[in-house]
């Protein structure tokens, strides 16, 4: 038997079909000036200039910052890591990730809506493409009409620029993992590699997509974090919020005369703030996951509040509890030291001291001792009685080095050969037998720890120790 379903149940269901299987819109978003916009161009400059400066860069004669996957060694600046730093790896990766709910407990999407790579490179397209096609109602104007030889001429210029700056993103970003010197020869000589060449054209389309085409799709549908923000908001985090209580009710009117008086609010419903929106909302319906926190309709709802000599910030940054409370900003700043905040601080300022520790304590030198399982104990000439060992020995640094071998922790115990001075390249790794002995007579049955020690020749000697055990049967 059917269950009848309500006439409220039935119009909900439309609704959430006609959001989930409606056409795309596409978004004419309008160029807007003010504070927030000169921050967010502060941040593409900023961003854009280390990302493809950085690959350039040299540090004693080598990429200052390289993460060579195929020689397993990463290189930023004077520091070299290894596969066995990868805690180091971790802990940025962690830090990055308590930065981001710091700041979004704090104020939000700020990391979307200035610092994300998706929104960054949108503004950069969004950018050019207003320079070749013109303002908001141009666009608009050209996409309406029939192809034709000025249509065709502004859209190839466009899309060449688009392509041109994707494939020189592509090519950066390969940069990273094969050195970028070593990238231009090979593209100059037409014998890049195969693996170059996919990524490099990988990653340029991904990027001439999303920035030219999917833009605020990317945010809306594909990026989870979208969906994680709810968990991390409270209604103390700053967002961008338009102030119904003095906005409303909207509408057009006189501007000789205050609004309350022609009981009308501050809003006059010109939409402005929705043509500026990069995502197509219309931020006084409210907070909406698909907000990227950038601050376009506050400054664009500020230049009409100019214009109208009404009083900035109908839309701004505040808190949910700010506006229906009507706090003061010493109150609603008051409220931001909460416990969320305070604790994610905290683990924070833990995580960085621990990286810039580990950091500090890391040594040039690594030494790993594994037992050759192909001869565990013997006795030799000598009554001398021996342990074989492989030893692998990595020097994280720009110079190379001597380094010689000692051991102790039994009666006796010695290497031999153990005047032999090991010569090791700069950042490179070397892998040698050694063998370690003890006298016959005074080895007893049983397993022994015993420590083997790496101490460079230098006049500041770097020293490593390792652990291991060696067998008297």
């Amino acid at each position: 038997m059917d269950t009848p379903v309500s006439d409220n149940t039935q119009a909900d269901l439309k609704a959430m079909e006609e959001v989930l299987y409606e056409a795309r819109r596409k978004i004419y978003a309008s160029s807007v000036q003010g504070f927030f916009a000169n921050w967010r161009w502060i941040m593409v400059w900023l961003t854009q200039i280390v990302f493809y400066g950085l690959p350039w860069l040299r540090w004693d004669g080598r990429q200052a910052v390289l993460l060579d996957v195929a020689q397993r060694k990463f290189y930023f600046f004077g520091l070299i890591l290894w596969p066995q730093d990868v805690m180091f790896l971790a802990l940025l990766l962690i830090i990055a990730a308590y930065g981001l709910f710091l700041f979004t407990a704090i104020a939000g999407r700020l990391f979307c809506g200035y610092a994300c790579p998706q929104t960054v490179y949108t503004e950069i397209f969004m950018w050019i493409e207003s320079k070749v096609e013109g303002d908001r109602l141009a666009r608009i104007r050209l996409d309406s009409h029939p192809m034709n030889l000025r249509k065709f001429a502004r859209k190839a210029i466009k899309h060449g620029l688009w392509v041109a700056l994707a494939l020189w993103t592509g090519f950066t970003f390969v940069g990273y993992f094969t050195a970028i010197h070593t990238l231009v020869r090979e593209l100059a000589a037409w014998s890049l590699g195969g693996w170059e060449a996919f990524w490099i054209l990988f990653y340029a389309l991904a990027t001439y997509g999303n920035a030219g085409f999917m833009r605020e799709q990317v945010c809306k549908y594909m990026c989870p974090y979208a969906r994680l923000q709810s968990a991390m908001f409270d209604r103390d985090t700053l967002i961008v919020s338009y102030d119904p209580a003095r906005g409303e009710p909207r509408g057009k009117r006189k501007t000789d005369v205050p609004a309350r008086e022609q009981g009308k609010g501050d809003c006059v419903d010109c939409s402005i703030c929705v043509q500026v929106c990069p995502t197509g909302i219309d931020i006084r319906e409210g907070l909406q996951y698909e907000c990227i926190g950038c601050g376009a309709c506050a400054d664009a709802c500020n230049q009409v509040m100019d214009k109208l000599n009404t009083p900035r910030g109908l839309i701004r940054y505040s808190s949910e509890n700010a506006i229906e409370k009507g706090w003061t900003k010493a109150e609603q700043w008051a409220h931001l030291l909460r416990p969320r905040v305070l604790i994610y601080t905290g683990v924070l300022i833990v995580l960085v001291g621990i990286f810039i520790g580990g950091l500090a304590m890391h040594k040039p030198i690594e030494l790993n001792v594994m037992r050759d399982r192909r001869v565990l104990s013997r006795e030799i000439p000598g009554g001398l009685l021996e342990n074989a060992y492989q030893v692998e020995l990595m020097n994280a640094s720009d110079a190379p080095r001597r380094v010689r071998f000692a051991v102790e922790g039994l009666p006796g115990v010695s290497i031999l050969k153990p005047h032999d001075a090991v010569e090791i390249g700069a950042s490179d790794n070397l892998l040698r037998p050694l063998e370690i002995t003890v006298p016959t007579d005074e080895a007893h049955k049983g397993v022994y720890k015993i420590v083997i020690t790496a101490r460079s020749d230098e006049s500041k000697p770097v020293v490593v120790h390792t652990g291991t055990t060696f067998l008297v049967p």
